[in-house]
């Protein structure tokens, strides 16, 4: 396994004598083709540095700079002499920048002959923006706590890492009852106004997903919006604004208008009760991997986990915002600059922590500015609203790139940062990712285009960029509302052999301004046009928040089917929350969706169609969708109305009916596999689960959560449930992942409890999770529960996609699982997992059976089982072909 993570490794491993070894074998090599920079107008031109230069060297091999600033000054002249062409050599080690990389079109390459930053064969150079944290002492013994200073140049930051691991800010259950009030809450006693430095804790509201847990609010399933606190003063807590208002007073369309919907059309409009935890204070301190920045005494604290050493470890935290800053313009855009083999590392972000906090609209979009609830983006959709309509303010990336033409990063890693990782903006044009990782990233992992310009000019579109055979995985491990990729308005771009997995919500998100269509308005007219989303391998998804999938659009793709999005030889499969695999959204128009591979994914594989009021049409008709060759459970029988076509798709109900030519050709290239290997942190058990939800019985509990993003440097083997009366019990991950709960028993009827998670790999245990909201056991009258809703069948010759909606009568007990029996021959299934404890009014899921005799007709029977045992069925009778229903089918899009 391949590691080229580390500080402390990459200074340590090599040590000065390899980097001088490299730096004379590269010498001997260019002397041999009579390449030096120091001869004029050479062949070739070459910068080298390494972290043990010095900046009043020539640059030469034997004699290397030591800033990138410098390299970048240096490079500007050879190219000029030489019309383009150099390259900048970098030893590995550990590069820290005291402020970003800036280029601008003066640093440019020529066509053919770029600018490029590339590492020493073998060596790992890592541009990093952080400072070391030394000097660390035993503060607080009984719970392990440790103090350092803060450096001088440190004044904030939202992230620490040892060794490599990402530490988790101080969080936990809110100590007090909070009641909403218009400027923030009341609380039922003052203690938090005790508390240390109130104005840097933040409340986190998580999207609801169907647990449990009277906590779940957000702005939509798919979001996780934070908001600073701005002060507390005895039981009256201020939250600061305008991230308050902008996320609970997000503007209501006019009165009189026949949709009660927000403006925005996307979420609610407003957070809801109570935020799921509090992040960021003091007294939450004692959990180990947790940190806390006491920015008045500048001093950083933290709980080290099992077996760290602070006298020995590479604390680091990050300061800079940016590592590299490359912005042209319209008329004199960056371009033919080349990144090859290196690690961008410890940036951060710090606008959440600011008074405009994080107000999520979707995908890291969030409100921003005073009034950016009833203004920002909504153009004719509210009085004074801004145009263009959906133009939310985009996460920034750690490295951010705008105006820019033929800027390749090969081989890089975007690792250990706080913002998006890589930003190619408004006119990137024929750019080119290829064999990167991304992970440990707290927001997006790649960012292409935005929403700003739906209609660009030439020079402002975002058009032929290629992102192809990367690892993404463990992004948005801050901001869970963020994706692997997300595409805004491209024109031209591949996305593919990608493998995605491992996040907290969808892999790749393509198109904006759909949304209108919920009030029967076109939506956003847009340069979207001929992207290819192909041969992606995406699974582990959706793991925190829900209403997502594996690949997501909405909003116009192009004029017509022949130019608009394909989506072609993905596999998806495995995805925990709610959604679809392949999501049409809103608007989502244009789409042909073929030759794909889609299994055990939570509710519909597809999304579903939507009425067209684009080009003033009156959605008479659906917007163009061509669904076809798909290998799937959802069953779909052919079709073709109304420009929707589903055709010859098949129901598997194993992957090794996938051909092997769609299974062998998603995922990375053979020659980019070699990326999966590689590590970025220190041998570490995983993060806590997250999302602990329990529901009480008779002396027991049904306990809930979601994994871990972070699983460490190991999966996931086994979880802990560990009651606050004692009584812990443990569960494989692969029993979890089949049956998505647990049953806590030995506990007292009428004492409150609450249940903490721990999950642990071959590298350890995590430490505990936040603890669940209390539940009290008691012996109550249980029914046995309704029959499900609305089933029906989709049927081919061999098998069967069985689809059902949740009983309207639980039997006041969770359904945690259902029973399908299928006659003649009495095959008998057992359908449980996360989905069943999640499904809830109109959503439908579904479960597959095989082995059926073409042409016969079958009578399916599902039942519903819950504390009190299995209760009566629904049926329907179905042979191979249409659609078989009890009651007519429903589809439920994101409301």
């Amino acid at each position: 396994m391949t590691s080229r993570h580390h500080p402390a490794a990459n200074l340590a491993s090599p040590g000065k004598a390899r980097v001088l070894a490299a730096l004379i074998l590269t010498a001997l090599v260019l002397s041999a083709l009579k390449i030096s920079v120091s001869r004029a107008l050479p062949a070739v031109q070459a910068i080298y540095v390494s972290p043990q230069g010095d900046d009043h060297n020539p640059g030469t091999a034997d004699r290397p700079v030591r800033t990138l600033q410098h390299a970048r000054n240096v490079a500007r002249v050879l190219k000029t002499r030489a019309g383009g062409g150099v390259t900048v050599y970098l030893a590995g080690g550990l590069y820290r920048l005291a402020e970003p990389l800036t280029l601008s079109p003066a640093d440019s390459g020529a066509p053919g002959r770029s600018v490029i930053y590339a590492a020493l064969p073998g060596e790992h150079p890592v541009v990093s923006g952080g400072v070391r944290i030394t000097g660390w002492k035993l503060v607080d013994p009984a719970k392990h706590l440790w103090a350092a200073p803060a450096p001088a140049d440190l004044t904030n930051t939202r992230q620490l890492y040892v060794n490599g691991v990402r530490a988790l800010r101080t969080r936990g259950r809110p100590p007090v009852k909070l009641t909403q009030t218009k400027t923030g809450y009341v609380a039922d006693s003052d203690l938090m106004s005790h508390w240390k430095n109130p104005a840097d804790i933040e409340f986190v509201y998580t999207g609801g997903n169907g647990l449990w847990s009277e906590h779940s609010n957000g702005l939509g399933a798919w979001t996780e919006p934070r908001c600073p606190v701005a002060g507390i003063h005895g039981t009256t807590i201020t939250m600061t604004q305008p991230c308050w208002d902008n996320s609970t007073r997000r503007v209501r369309l006019p009165p009189g208008s026949a949709f009660k919907r927000t403006a925005n059309l996307v979420g609610p409009a407003h957070v809801g009760k109570s935020p799921e935890y509090v992040e960021n204070a003091f007294e939450l301190l004692g959990t180990p991997g947790q940190w806390y920045f006491d920015r008045p005494n500048h001093t950083i604290y933290y709980v080290p986990r099992h077996g760290e050493d602070l006298g020995t470890a590479d604390v680091e935290a990050p300061v800079l915002e940016n590592l590299v800053i490359a912005h042209g313009t319209a008329q004199d855009p960056i371009h033919d600059i080349t990144f090859d083999g290196i690690q961008f590392s410890y940036a951060t972000w710090l606008a959440p922590s600011g008074p405009g906090g994080f107000s999520e609209i979707q995908a890291n979009y969030t409100v921003t500015g005073p009034r950016g609830y009833a203004v920002q983006g909504l153009c004719s959709l509210a009085p004074g609203g801004q145009c263009p309509y959906g133009a939310w303010t985009k996460a920034p990336g750690n490295l951010s790139f705008q105006y820019d033409r033929h800027i390749d990063f090969i081989k890089d890693a975007f690792v250990h940062l706080g913002a998006a990782g890589l930003d190619l903006g408004d006119g990137s044009q024929k750019d080119i990712v290829r064999g990167c990782v991304f992970t440990d990233i707290s927001g997006n992992g790649l960012e292409l285009g935005g929403v700003d310009q739906p209609v660009a000019p030439a020079a402002g579109m975002t058009r032929e960029d290629e992102v192809v055979d990367n690892h993404i995985y463990e992004v948005a491990d801050e901001y869970h509302g963020g994706v692997g990729v997300d595409v805004g308005y491209a024109r031209r771009c591949v996305i593919a052999h990608n493998q995605l997995d491992h996040l907290p919500y969808t892999g790749i998100s393509i198109g904006w301004g759909g949304w209108p269509d919920k009030i029967h308005q076109a939506g956003v007219a847009n340069d979207s046009a001929e992207n290819l989303v192909a041969d992606n391998l995406i699974f582990d998804h959706m793991l925190v928040l829900a209403d997502g999938g594996g690949i997501y659009t909405q909003g116009l793709t192009g004029p017509s089917l022949a130019e608009g999005e394909r989506v072609t030889g993905n596999v998806i499969h495995d995805q925990l929350g709610s959604g679809h695999a392949i999501y049409t959204d809103n608007g989502s128009c244009s789409i042909t969706i073929t030759g794909n591979a889609l299994f055990h994914d939570n509710f519909d594989d597809w999304g579903s169609r939507h009425h067209d009021y684009y080009d003033g049409a009156r959605g008479k008709l659906y917007d163009p969708l061509d669904v076809e060759g798909n290998y799937w459970e959802q069953g779909d029988g052919d079709s073709s109305a109304k420009n929707v076509t589903v055709r010859n798709n098949v129901i598997i109900t194993a992957t090794a009916q996938i051909p092997a030519s769609i299974r062998n050709g998603a995922g990375l290239e053979p020659a980019y596999r070699d990326i999966l290997k590689e590590r970025f942190e220190a041998d570490a058990a995983p993060e806590p689960p997250m999302r602990v939800a329990a529901s009480p019985v008779d002396g027991a509990a049904l306990v809930t959560w979601n994994p871990p993003v972070l699983e460490g440097s190991n999966p996931v083997t086994r979880y802990t449930v560990t009651s606050s009366a004692g009584n812990p019990v443990s569960l494989s991950a692969a029993e979890f992942a089949r049956t998505g709960y647990v049953r806590a028993p030995g506990l007292k009827n009428g004492e409150p409890v609450t249940f903490t998670v721990t999950s642990s790999n071959a590298s350890g245990t995590s430490p505990s999770s936040i603890a669940s909201p209390p539940v009290t056991p008691g012996a109550r009258e249980l029914r046995k529960p309704g029959a499900p809703a609305r089933i029906f069948v989709h049927r081919s010759k061999d098998a069967a996609s069985v689809h059902f909606q949740a009983p309207k009568d639980n039997g006041g007990s969770p359904v945690t699982a259902y029973i399908l029996t299928v006659n003649p021959g009495g095959q008998r299934v057992r359908i449980e997992g996360r989905e069943t404890l999640t499904l809830s009014g109109k959503h439908t899921m579904f479960a597959v059976v095989g082995g059926l005799r073409p042409g016969r007709p079958y009578t399916f029977h599902l039942s519903a089982v819950n504390a009190a045992g299995e209760g009566p069925p629904a049926s329907v009778i179905s042979v191979d072909s249409g659609v078989s229903a009890a009651h007519p089918t429903a589809r439920s899009p994101r409301g």
